[in-house]
């Protein structure tokens, strides 16, 4: 008898957790439709609208610049609501993707995807709700990037049986007024800062609250190494103005996932700096000698819901490896979709933490794939720091990942994580992968990448092009429109950046900073 009420009781404490864990979730839309998002129905966010006092329901999208659109519908009768919900609307893809489509076939639906609906963070009637791209006959637009992702994830799944997962640390400037001289930071000084030395504080706490509450994937946010106390540029919002680094590290989800939030969160932040009445970009590079801003991705494969980036003995599995290799054998080309601009690659200097080589290793903040600390430690951590504690220790410690560091925040999110994905899937699927991971692996302390043996990254955009080029039929292959990759060449070309770092070098000194600030502060 009493073994028979077991596995009910077991399954009353299940659903007892999993009904706590959504009324203490976050997100406000999650707690008003009491289920998670993934079960969310065109009926809930319906009836939501009708009574809760929605007025308006915003279409979001990112266009080709990575910036998000938006279309506004007002919320009148629950037929009109659910007819929006199901089918979408019409919108220009000429205007969205410049060069991407024909100006005479150029139709779009912007299509709901009702797990990725959020609340207005400073609206109470308002609905958001992100879309993705369909073509005339219904089907998903062969040629839109986030078509492109669902293909690449989906090739990954049915060849390995395994999902990807990522998170992205989303480093930036906040630009400020600077007021007063109290408290001046330093330049490169200001990691981990806090007030008052940290003049962006307060924008920097309402971004990692509203980041939580859209998305529920949020690990941090903190100051980052940069600090530009008054800002030289040509440009009026930058100039003399003082500029913070930060950074919002999410946490895992599934990588279409990532790529439909990124675009929101950046909205987000934008707009949570300029009601604070500063602005905030997410440039490459901000000035010379000063820390660049990135977009590392963390990465963990996972099998039937169990990340295996760690084997049973603790090191990397095979897996792994392979994971590693596949993003080294084609980190040339990748740069294409990850840093997209001049900038990029003044960013992707010696000496500033930035990857400069093809090479991996632990704990390297000098390689471009770098195995960060994972929780998986012999010993519990909580325990010499306080002897006293009673409780288990945590079953779910152990988070390992594999960091990305080349890309920056010029790139296309559903492009670069669906190239990334492309890779990956390679190295699985290739021998030569685990080659190229154990010729290219760091050892354990060495202070800098070594010099020989080892490729180089693109230097320019122009070579970035170049190498996507000749490995066009990679992509192609793989689910890449050939238009498609037609634009990302193209756009990468007319950054005419070939020889920059030489030209820039044999220029006087003032006139080198005056057009180095140009390059970096046009993207802003």
């Amino acid at each position: 008898m009493v073994e028979s009420a077991r596995p009910l009781r077991e399954a009353r404490t299940a659903m007892s957790d999993a009904r706590d864990d959504l009324q203490l979730d976050v997100r406000p839309l999650v707690q008003k439709l009491g289920k998670p998002p993934a079960d969310w129905q065109r009926r809930d966010l319906v009836d939501l609208c009708l009574t809760s006092g929605i007025r308006v329901v915003s279409f979001r999208y990112p266009s080709f610049d990575g910036k998000l659109r938006e279309l506004r519908l007002p919320v009148t009768d629950r037929a009109s609501l659910d007819r929006l919900l199901a089918a979408g609307e019409r919108v220009d893809g000429s205007s969205l993707f410049p060069g991407l489509f024909e100006v005479g076939a150029s139709d779009l639906y912007v299509v709901p995807v009702y797990r990725h609906a959020f609340l207005d963070p400073w609206g109470a009637d308002e609905l958001h709700v992100v879309c993705r791209f369909a073509g005339r006959d219904g089907a998903p637009s062969p040629l839109t990037p986030d078509t492109v992702l669902a293909h690449t994830v989906g090739r990954l799944r049915q060849a390995t049986g395994l999902e990807l997962l990522a998170l992205a640390e989303l480093e930036h400037y906040l630009i400020l007024d600077r007021g007063d001289d109290r408290f001046t930071g330093r330049a490169q000084r200001n990691y981990h800062q806090s007030e008052p030395f940290l003049h962006g504080r307060a924008i920097a706490d309402e971004i990692l609250r509203l980041a939580a509450a859209l998305t529920g994937r949020v690990k941090y946010v903190h100051a980052e190494v940069g600090y530009i106390d008054r800002v030289a540029s040509g440009d009026p919002e930058l100039d003399g103005r003082r500029a913070e680094q930060f950074e919002l590290e999410l946490d895992l989800m599934p990588v279409e996932d990532l790529a439909a939030w990124l675009p929101v969160l950046r909205w987000m932040m934008r707009v949570a700096a300029h009601r604070h009445g500063a602005s905030l970009t997410f440039v490459p590079k901000l000035d010379e000698g000063m820390a660049g801003s990135g977009m590392h991705l963390h990465l963990a494969l996972t099998r039937d819901g169990r990340n295996i980036i760690h084997a049973a003995d603790g090191g990397l599995s095979d897996e792994a490896r392979r994971l590693v290799g596949g993003l080294l054998g084609h980190a040339a080309p990748l740069a294409a979709f990850g840093n997209t601009v001049a900038s990029s690659y003044l960013r992707l200097v010696p000496g500033q933490e930035a990857p400069t080589r093809l090479s991996w290793g632990e704990s390297h903040r000098g390689a471009m794939i770098r195995v960060p600390l994972s929780f998986a430690t012999a010993e519990r951590l909580d325990l010499p720091m306080n002897p006293g504690e009673a409780g288990r220790y945590p079953p779910n410690v152990a988070r390992p990942t594999i960091e990305y560091r080349t890309p920056d925040g010029s790139a296309f999110p559903h492009l670069l994580l669906a190239a990334v994905t492309a890779c990956i899937e390679d190295g699985l699927r290739s021998d030569e992968a685990l080659a190229i991971a154990r010729r290219t692996e760091i050892a354990a302390g060495a202070p800098e990448p070594p010099l020989g043996g080892l490729e180089s990254l693109p230097t320019c955009a122009v070579a970035a092009a170049r190498s996507l080029e000749s490995h066009r039929t990679f992509f192609e292959e793989r689910g890449f429109p050939a238009r498609l990759l037609d634009l990302v060449a193209r756009n990468l070309r007319n950054e005419a950046d070939e020889d920059l770092t030489d030209r820039l070098r044999r220029l006087p000194a003032a006139e080198r900073l005056a057009e180095s600030r140009r390059l970096m502060h046009k993207d802003l």
